[in-house]
Parts: structure tokens; C-alpha cells; sequence
């Protein structure tokens, strides 16, 4: 017959997998008949059984690529929004994919490794070599095997709903799992994106805890804290699973950067993976990988990545998985450059091109690359050239233009397990009952993973707010201890000048903070250099910095700690603070230092993921990471817009942070150090008109609350006895407007109690049911917008649990939802001031409301 259909066993039906397999013998190239192809329902079990292609796995002819030619492999032609495959089709057609295989032989990979990365031929013929053994092809075999009915499993699994929510499976790219199995070591740290179960298998993360953690079971890898796009797994360095295309690519660079950190302080992991006061060996040659989508690789991050990468010389192994599709979008629909691999032609960072097809291959050439990094050559990209037999995910239509007739094609010609069976079946190396032992074996072992899964408990409910934070709310970091190894590192890496001087810088701040004359930004200019000393894990990264950036905060750490531990950042903060997450996850303590806070707009992804990370993780990773910087909205600033936001407010809705105000300078200290020594993200915003303004004295050497308000004035007795007396709550600006306001207000026979708000998350909620039972009215003066601000959140809490404490309305003094203007007779409308105070607190008191 000219069609052979092979059907699989069926399972039960709600479950079952129709597989066309279309088989056109003596031609390269396969005909498919229109009803084959929408007969094909479903892929789960597209690849379970052994299928063999004359022409063993090739479709076309078309002659190979090489060096002279690899550059001109054939592109889609002039884009055009019709059809590719027309309903009429007919059965005589020749199927032509969208996006042609490239068919390259082991040549055309090894031309590009003596071009791109300076190999001689017979260093890239020993690589080719190292692979063709019987033994290795075996590991890669199972590999690709555990990754496909790995898969397998889980589609059927999510059919039966035991995995919720939304699932990538991998069917169709094993190669890739192949070649980590074959050259990843454990050591090296491994960023994913949203499509991560294989890459985990791959890593050496056990695949009955990764069952389990998609099927929400507390034994997962996140104790079902993280499901199917973020698995984690600490002791083999596999480091997410990350659902926001891209945002894995600074965190990445951040990890890498940890090696080159462990190197260059003499530090190393123990068996804890804390850092322990033993240097890395000699021969170190960790690596950071990233794996990312060629959809994923037309992100501005791709940029910054290979900017910074090559910069600092890191470690960094960029991956791309070209499948060609962006999400289900035919990516060359939406990107003018499909070959990725050459965007670090730019920086200095060499490529290669692999054919996904050929597992072997894809093998040696990655392995090439990935020396090329260990030998401390600097970053490189690998662009593996894929065809996923899957959808985006089992929920997804997948109504975009060719691509069920694509995933049809793809599955018969382009299965590199199917070609691995018949290049070394027909070569002689395996027989097929070889092949079929391993097979077998692989899928009990998915077998027990599955009724692992199956058989552990659900995690407790109560289990989330545990997870909340890394360290208790109400910690007193005064009592944690510094790293006993303090002393021995910075003896090694700060030279005795550099410590003479940063020690001469100290000492002048003291003085100042001794004498009153302290500005909010020397305050936290001193805790960071305390606290760098301190702990030599501590990092910082910043705009501006080697000039102390806008107001001194990290002034002489570069020229202090060197450029590794206080590096100079480029103009985007999601880059930055997303290199800081990396450095987090691997031991550091970042400080990030944004010069405004409005700016970390950029960075929202990566901040909201810094939040998310410890819970995500089921508690594996802490995130000591420390962002700090100038911002709110003062009366009568002239900033404009931009400049005037209230990011604060933006970031409150974000789970993990604890953020904090600080509106004098020894807040600004003392908060400064206990953020530093959380083990989980702080933010700390401080009024930026008040950085150089604000003076005051320091209490030397303690660390403050980050769960406490404070009482700056309390309202008299008398005024509280008349029922006179207000609780005023607010931050930042508001501090100065409501102090500036207490003489006026106390000359018409009222008071306040005025409290300043260090705490916006937590919410100290106790210090303000305290004055409320005083004074039973309250007021907020709010930096924010009055839709989603600080003010309307506290006056929730306050109405739903402090409702019997009151005798009147919550008032709220916000920002108008209207932008902040220039002009000041219009920013006078939006932004509330002293007197808009003393009115509200007599409006209060007289019970105008």
C-alpha cells in the first residue's frame, strides 16, 4: 500500500494517542494524503514505537552544508499571511515544511569549530571520536528515552488531571537533554525557561520528585510549591524553570558571575551549599548554562547577556532550542534574524549551528563549545536547530498557519531518537533488541516515578505562609553572626591601601554621625561598607557607581572591593537586579542601588521573580538580595511625571518582599544593615528630596526592625482626653510635610499622634491599634495614588480589623490618579502637603466628614 498506518495499543480512551506514522518507500521525499493528516489527533505516544523511514530519517535531497555555505541556509522566502498547506490539497503534493531541515553532516559543524572557536581538525576529529563508543551512545540513548516517556507519562497524566494548570513538554527535542547528560557536571549551574522537565532529568534531578512536584505532591522537588515551569533543585545546581520568556538570562549571567566570585575570594560550597572558607580547586571549570527559545533569543535581554557576558569574560554557555516557533508563531512571522547563534558575533562571543536531528552530533559540537568555555575562553552560543512534535502546551488551539501539518511532518522525518536507531542499527553498533532493553529499562524507571507521585501526600495547606519569607518577621539581626572566614578574605583580596582608606572614609562618617551632620545618603554609604566588610559575600551593582552614583550610597566600594563585588552597571535595572538574583541563588548577598526608584519599572519581572523565588522553591533557595534607593514624591519636587511615581506602591502587591521607608537617616542605617543580612529580597525607598537634606545623628553599629513603625510625636494628654487628638500615619516626604505641621496644628487646640511608617510590609498593624485606641481617628498622608496606593491598603486593614477602634472614617490624604504635572500650580492638585494635614485633622476633630 502506499500509506502504512501503525497504531499504538490503545489505553483508556480519554487517553488515547492516534499516531499516523506515513511511510512513502523508495522516495526521499513523504506525500502525505490530507485525510492522514487530519486523522492525527493526538502526540503523546507519537514516537512509542519503532517506525523506520527509507530514507533513515532524511527527507530531502538537497546537498549538505558546508563551510562555504553554512551561512546561506535556506530561509523562508517573502512572508505571506495565507495558508501554506490549502485545504485542497492533493494527495499527489509534495509536503513542503515551512522550515526546512538543514541536513548538516558532522563537516558543517566541524568547519564552524575550527572558524568560529580556533579548534585544530584533529582536536574537533577527537571530540567526533569520544562520542562514536559504545558506551557513551548507550548514556545518550537512555537519556533521550527517559526524556521522551518522561514526557509521555506527564501528557497522560494531565489528561487524567493529575497535572494542573499549564504544561510545555519537550517531545521531539531530546538531543538536547542528550548532550547535558553527556557534558553538563554537576557543579555547573543550570537556568531553564517555562519548557524545563528534560533539562532537570538531564541534570541529575530525580525524576520521581520531578513527578511529583507536577503533580502538586509535597515529596516534589518544590514541595508542590512550584509545578510544571519551575522546577529547582539545589543539590544538582538546577536553578529553574522560569515561566517569563527571557527572564532567565540575567539570572544566568548573575550564577556565572558566582563562580568567577567563588574563584577570586578563595570560597567554595560545603556539603550544605553554604559557603565554606575553602577555595575552589586549581582546575575549577564551572559554567553557567541558559536555555532559551529562539522566540525567547529576539528579546532585548539576548543583548544585555552577550554585552555582559563578554565584558566580564563569564562562564556562560547561552543555549538556544530553535524549534522555530514562538510559542505556536512561526518565528521568522515575527524576527527578521533566526540565526541566533550569530548575535555575538557583535561582542566577541562565537556560535555554533547543530542539527537537533542528530543526537550524536549535537554531542560533539556541544561539547566543543562547552570546553571552549570550562578553558576559561570566555561565553558561547549553541543554537540547536529543533522541531517540536508538541504544542506550545495540551491547552493550547494551535490555530496558527502550518503547524499541525508541520508536528505531522516532523514526527516521521525529523525524530532524532528514530534516527539514532537506525544510523547505529544499520551500522551495526546495536542491535535492536540492545536498543529495545534499554527502552524498557528507561520506562519502569518512569514507571516508578510516576507511582511515586501518585503515592505521596499533598503538602500541608498551612504550608504557604510558611514560605512567605526566609527569615521570621520580627527577626533581631543584631544577633546574627558574620562569616568566620571575614577577616581571611578581605585580608586576601583588599590590599592593606585600599583597606586604609576605606577604613579613613568610615571614620570621617562616624564623625559626621556623631555630630549630627549625617545625610540619609552617607547613612547608607556606611552601613553597605560595614556590612561589605562584615561579610565578604556582600555585592553591590549600580548606575553611576564608581562616582557614588546620584547621592553617595555606593560611594568607594568599587575602588575598595574591585570591580567584581561592585560593578558598574549599564542603563538597564532588570538587567542588573536580574544578575543580582543569580548572585543570590548562589550564595551572595547583592545590594542593588537604583540611583531613582521610579527606574526599577525595568525590572518589575525580575523583582516580582525575587519575591516569588524562596516560596517557588519550596524553601530551597534563599534570596538575600538588598535594593535600595531614592524616590517617592515631595510637594513642589518639579520632577514631572516619570520621576514621581509611587513605585513603592507598585511593588507592595508583590508576595516575598519586605519593604521598608526611611525618612532620617539613622532609619535609613539601621534598615540598611538588617536588609543586608535578611535571607530573603528587602526593597528601602528614602524620600529623594530629603537624601542630602535630612541630617541627623546614628546609633552606631545596630541594625533596626523591619517590621516596625515608630512613634515620632505623641499627642498630649489633654488633647487626647477633649477627643482632639489624630493618629497620623505616613512616610517618606510626609515625614517632614506632617513634622513641619505639628506647631500649626497644636496652635488651634489639637494634636497628633504622628507615625512614621518604616514597615510598609509587614504592616505594623499593633503600633497603630495602640494610638488608634487613643486618639479613635486616623489619618494617612499617602505619597501614592489613591486606586491601588500604600494609603488604600492600610486603611483597608485598619477598616477591616481595627473597625471598633474607630469614631470616624478612615481619611485619606493621596495622590489624585491624574500623572504628576511639572507646573507647580497643577502638581499642587495632585500631590498632598502639610496643609491639606492640618485641615484634615481638623475636619477630624470637629467631625466635618
Amino acid at each position: 500500500p502506499l500509506f502504512q498506518y501503525v497504531l499504538p495499543p490503545s489505553p483508556p480512551l480519554h487517553h488515547t494517542a492516534l499516531n499516523f506514522f506515513v511511510e512513502a518507500p523508495n522516495s526521499f521525499n513523504m506525500q502525505f494524503r490530507r485525510s492522514a493528516i487530519v486523522a492525527a489527533l493526538c502526540v503523546s505516544a507519537s514516537t512509542a514505537f519503532s517506525f523506520a523511514p527509507t530514507n533513515g530519517g532524511l527527507t530531502h535531497s538537497a546537498s549538505f552544508i558546508t563551510n562555504s555555505n553554512i551561512d546561506k541556509r535556506q530561509n523562508v522566502g517573502p512572508l505571506s499571511m495565507t495558508a501554506t498547506v490549502s485545504e485542497t490539497t492533493d494527495a499527489s503534493d509534495t509536503f513542503e515544511p515551512m522550515r526546512p531541515p538543514i541536513n548538516m553532516p558532522w563537516t558543517g559543524i566541524k568547519d564552524q569549530l575550527v572558524e568560529k572557536f580556533g579548534y585544530t581538525p584533529e582536536e574537533v576529529d577527537q571530540y567526533g571520536s569520544d562520542v562514536e563508543t559504545k558506551e557513551v551512545l548507550m548514556k545518550m540513548y537512555k537519556s533521550m528515552q527517559l526524556a521522551r516517556g518522561f514526557e509521555n507519562a506527564c501528557n497522560q497524566a494531565y489528561m487524567q488531571g493529575k497535572i494542573r494548570g499549564f504544561m510545555h513538554l519537550d517531545n521531539g527535542q531530546e538531543s538536547i537533554p542528550a548532550l547535558l547528560d553527556y557534558a553538563i557536571i554537576n557543579g555547573d549551574k543550570k537556568y531553564s525557561y517555562y519548557r524545563d522537565h528534560t533539562h532537570a532529568l538531564a541534570s541529575g534531578v530525580d525524576p520521581g520528585a520531578i513527578m511529583a512536584e507536577l503533580c502538586m505532591k509535597e515529596t516534589g522537588t518544590c514541595k508542590g510549591a512550584g509545578g510544571s515551569m519551575h522546577i529547582f533543585d539545589k543539590e544538582t545546581y538546577f536553578q529553574g524553570g522560569w515561566a517569563l520568556v527571557a527572564e532567565q538570562l540575567p539570572y544566568s549571567a548573575g550564577a556565572a558571575k558566582s563562580i568567577l566570585l567563588d574563584r577570586h575570594l578563595g570560597l567554595s560550597d560545603d556539603e550544605k551549599i553554604e559557603k565554606q572558607n575553602v577555595a575552589p580547586p586549581a582546575d575549577d571549570d564551572r559554567i553557567s548554562v541558559v536555555f532559551i527559545g529562539e522566540g525567547g533569543s529576539q528579546n532585548g535581554r539576548m543583548a544585555e547577556i552577550l554585552n555582559a557576558a563578554s565584558k566580564d569574560n563569564l562562564p556562560l554557555l547561552i543555549l538556544t532550542i530553535d524549534n522555530g516557533r514562538a510559542i505556536n508563531t512561526f518565528t521568522p512571522d515575527v524576527a527578521r534574524n533566526n540565526d541566533v547563534y550569530k548575535q555575538g558575533e557583535h561582542y566577541g562571543v562565537p556560535g555554533l549551528l547543530v542539527d537537533g536531528l542528530n543526537a550524536a552530533d549535537v554531542a560533539k559540537g556541544g561539547k566543543a563549545v562547552i570546553d571552549y568555555i570550562r578553558k576559561g575562553k570566555g561565553p558561547a552560543m549553541l543554537q540547536v536547530h529543533t522541531y517540536r512534535f508538541n504544542g506550545h502546551s495540551p491547552a493550547d488551539p494551535e490555530h496558527e498557519r502550518g503547524r499541525k501539518d508541520e508536528k505531522a511532518w516532523a514526527r516521521v522525518e525529523q525524530d532524532p531518537i528514530k534516527q539514532f536507531e537506525n544510523k547505529y542499527i544499520s551500522s551495526g553498533l546495536f542491535t535492536e533488541d540492545e536498543l529495545k532493553a534499554a527502552r524498557k529499562e528507561i520506562l519502569a524507571d518512569v514507571k516508578v516515578a510516576m507511582k511515586f507521585a501518585d503515592d505521596s501526600p499533598m503538602p500541608p495547606a498551612d504550608l504557604a505562609k510558611q514560605l512567605e519569607f526566609p527569615d521570621p518577621v520580627d527577626t533581631d539581626y543584631n544577633l546574627k553572626a558574620p562569616p568566620a572566614f571575614a577577616d581571611e578574605v578581605n585580608s586576601r583580596t583588599i590590599s592593606p591601601e585600599k583597606m586604609e582608606n576605606v577604613k579613613a572614609h568610615i571614620e570621617t562618617l562616624y564623625a559626621k554621625a556623631n555630630a549630627g551632620d549625617i545625610s540619609i545618603g552617607d547613612a547608607i554609604n556606611l552601613a553597605i561598607h560595614e556590612e561589605m566588610l562584615r561579610d565578604p559575600t556582600t555585592t553591590i551593582h549600580a548606575e553611576d557607581l564608581q562616582a557614588g552614583s546620584s547621592y553617595d550610597i555606593p560611594k568607594l566600594t568599587q575602588q575598595t572591593y574591585g570591580q567584581i563585588r561592585a560593578a558598574d552597571e549599564i542603563i538597564d535595572e532588570g538587567h542588573f537586579i536580574g544578575k543580582a538574583l543569580g548572585e543570590a541563588m548562589n550564595g551572595y548577598r547583592p545590594i542593588v542601588e537604583l540611583m531613582n526608584t521610579n527606574f526599577g519599572i525595568y525590572g518589575m519581572a525580575e523583582i516580582s521573580s525575587a519575591g516569588n523565588t524562596y516560596a517557588t522553591t519550596g524553601g530551597q533557595f534563599d534570596m538575600p538580595m538588598t535594593i535600595v534607593g531614592a524616590g517617592g514624591t515631595a510637594p513642589n519636587q518639579a520632577l514631572g511625571a516619570e520621576h514621581s511615581q509611587p513605585f513603592h506602591a507598585y511593588v507592595m502587591g508583590i508576595p516575598g518582599l519586605k519593604i521598608c521607608s526611611a525618612a532620617s537617616p539613622d532609619a535609613a542605617y539601621g534598615i540598611t544593615k538588617s536588609m543586608i543580612r535578611d535571607n530573603g529580597p528587602c526593597f528601602l525607598f528614602a524620600p529623594v528630596k530629603m537624601m542630602k537634606e535630612a541630617k541627623g545623628k546614628l546609633d552606631l553599629g545596630k541594625c533596626a526592625p523591619l517590621n516596625k513603625a515608630v512613634l515620632l510625636h505623641e499627642a498630649s494628654e489633654d488633647s487626647v482626653k477633649a477627643g482632639n487628638a489624630v493618629t497620623v500615619l505616613t512616610y517618606l516626604h510626609g515625614v517632614k510635610e506632617a513634622q513641619n505641621s505639628i506647631d500649626p496644628v497644636q496652635e488651634e487646640g489639637f494634636d497628633m499622634d504622628l507615625i512614621e511608617l518604616r514597615a510598609l510590609k509587614p504592616l505594623d498593624i499593633d503600633t497603630i491599634a495602640k494610638s488608634l485606641a487613643r486618639t479613635n481617628k486616623i489619618c494617612i498622608l499617602d505619597e501614592s495614588t489613591k486606586s491601588g496606593g500604600i494609603g488604600a491598603t492600610i486603611s483597608a486593614q485598619v477598616s477591616e480589623e481595627l473597625f471598633d477602634l474607630l469614631d470616624a472614617p478612615v481619611k485619606r490624604l493621596c495622590m489624585d490618579d491624574a500623572p504628576v504635572p511639572y507646573a507647580s500650580s497643577m502638581e499642587k492638585a495632585v500631590v498632598k502637603r502639610g496643609e491639606d494635614l492640618i485641615q484634615a485633622v481638623f475636619d477630624l476633630c470637629t467631625n466635618k466628614y
